[in-house]
């Protein structure tokens, strides 16, 4: 895996389990996930969740896939409302951090967010101690809008967070890769 390998995007499927599970053992995608008694319990709702989106309000989930086919990442945009704004989020596996991935996905899938499902203004947020989403944001064409004080709680502490927007008739920036949707 390069950071030139091909990528494509596709719904999640039931039998992705294996790379749910893989993503939720790294200790800092903790947050990512529903809470449950184990990790299987949690990676099974978490893939419910997931393959459940196909269309709008709902939102929209996909899988990363290399030419293996296998998830190495996720991207949703959910909680699309009726002016046309929905939420961005991503993340993934151990092993396709590093390498664009995120980003050479969210560069391909914002057009077709904006040009096909219909949304005007995606926004996202992250943890201002999660630069990294910061980089992925911004190479996908999301401007800085500002930074939301103690906005989340985990674990009885408050964090700060980034929060980032693109509208339909923003600039966008091409993917690194080839990227198939």
């Amino acid at each position: 895996m390069t950071r030139s390998t091909p990528l494509h995007l596709r719904p999640w499927r039931t039998g992705d389990f294996g790379a749910v599970l893989e993503a939720l053992a790294s200790p800092d995608m903790d947050r990512q996930f529903p809470s449950g008694e184990t990790a299987e319990a949690r990676a099974e709702q978490w893939l419910g969740w997931a393959t459940g989106l196909i269309a709008r309000p709902a939102g929209f989930a996909f899988a990363v896939c290399a030419d293996d086919d296998e998830p190495l990442a996720n991207l949703a945009a959910t909680a699309i409302d009726r002016h046309d704004v929905g939420w961005v989020s991503y993340w993934t596996t151990c092993r396709a951090r590093g390498l664009g991935i995120a980003a050479d996905a969210l560069a391909a899938l914002v057009p077709w967010l904006h040009d096909e499902a219909g949304v005007w203004r995606l926004e996202l947020g992250h943890r201002l101690n999660n630069p990294a989403s910061g980089r992925i944001a911004e190479r996908a064409g999301f401007l800085r809008e500002g930074v939301e004080r103690a906005k989340l709680k985990y674990e009885g502490r408050r964090y700060d967070t980034a929060r980032w927007a693109r509208l339909a008739d923003d600039p966008r920036p091409k993917a690194r890769r080839t990227v198939e949707l």
